[in-house]
């Protein structure tokens, strides 16, 4: 019997989450991915390889390949392009989402307009969110963000002890926020 242990990064939690998300990257790579001995399949993204990338027929093409995919997929797929920096993109995945009021979805649509720019439009959705579910501490640390933005310490203060109520001093959007507050106090 043959026995071997994991590598400790493969144990990690950025190693499960990239595993996790695995499907939805596959189903927007323009190539192929294969297992040893696998027949090659052409990926959704290959049909539309025949258009200038970029142009109006690619972007149909392209389009009709993203309605097919779950509002799960459509989500990390818009997680990695904003992380990236690719707002638009992200948007255009997010906004195709069948539940547009899923808390991540809305959530998420906040910050890349955030991240556009456009703060007084990313509050709404930030308000909705919280609306639903007052402990979405996600969206209270992104509109404490937005508050920074804005230039209102008190009220991204606010929202820090109010992520503190509901999940402590120690969970990652209290990190965060209290970060991104300290930064901006550092910037003067």
């Amino acid at each position: 019997m043959l026995k071997f242990a994991l590598p400790k990064w493969l144990l990690s939690g950025a190693a499960v989450l990239a595993l996790a998300i695995a499907p939805a990257i596959a189903a927007l790579t323009p190539t192929p991915v294969k297992a040893m001995g696998d027949e090659p399949k052409p990926s959704s993204g290959s049909k539309c390889k025949k258009f200038k990338k970029g142009s109006k027929k690619w972007k149909e093409c392209m389009g009709k390949h993203r309605e097919a995919l779950s509002d799960d997929e459509l989500y990390y797929a818009a997680y990695w392009l904003a992380r990236t920096g690719k707002y638009d993109e992200a948007l255009t995945y997010l906004r195709q989402a069948k539940n547009a009021d899923d808390p991540r979805i809305l959530t998420y649509v906040g910050f890349t307009t955030r991240k556009l720019g456009r703060v007084d439009e990313a509050m709404g959705y930030y308000k909705r969110v919280l609306q639903q579910n007052p402990n979405y501490t996600l969206a209270r640390a992104y509109m404490g963000e937005a508050f920074l933005q804005k230039g209102d310490v008190k009220a991204a203060r606010g929202q820090l002890a109010e992520i503190a109520k509901r999940c402590g001093t120690t969970c990652q959007e209290f990190a965060e926020l209290r970060d991104q507050i300290l930064l901006h106090e550092l910037k003067g």
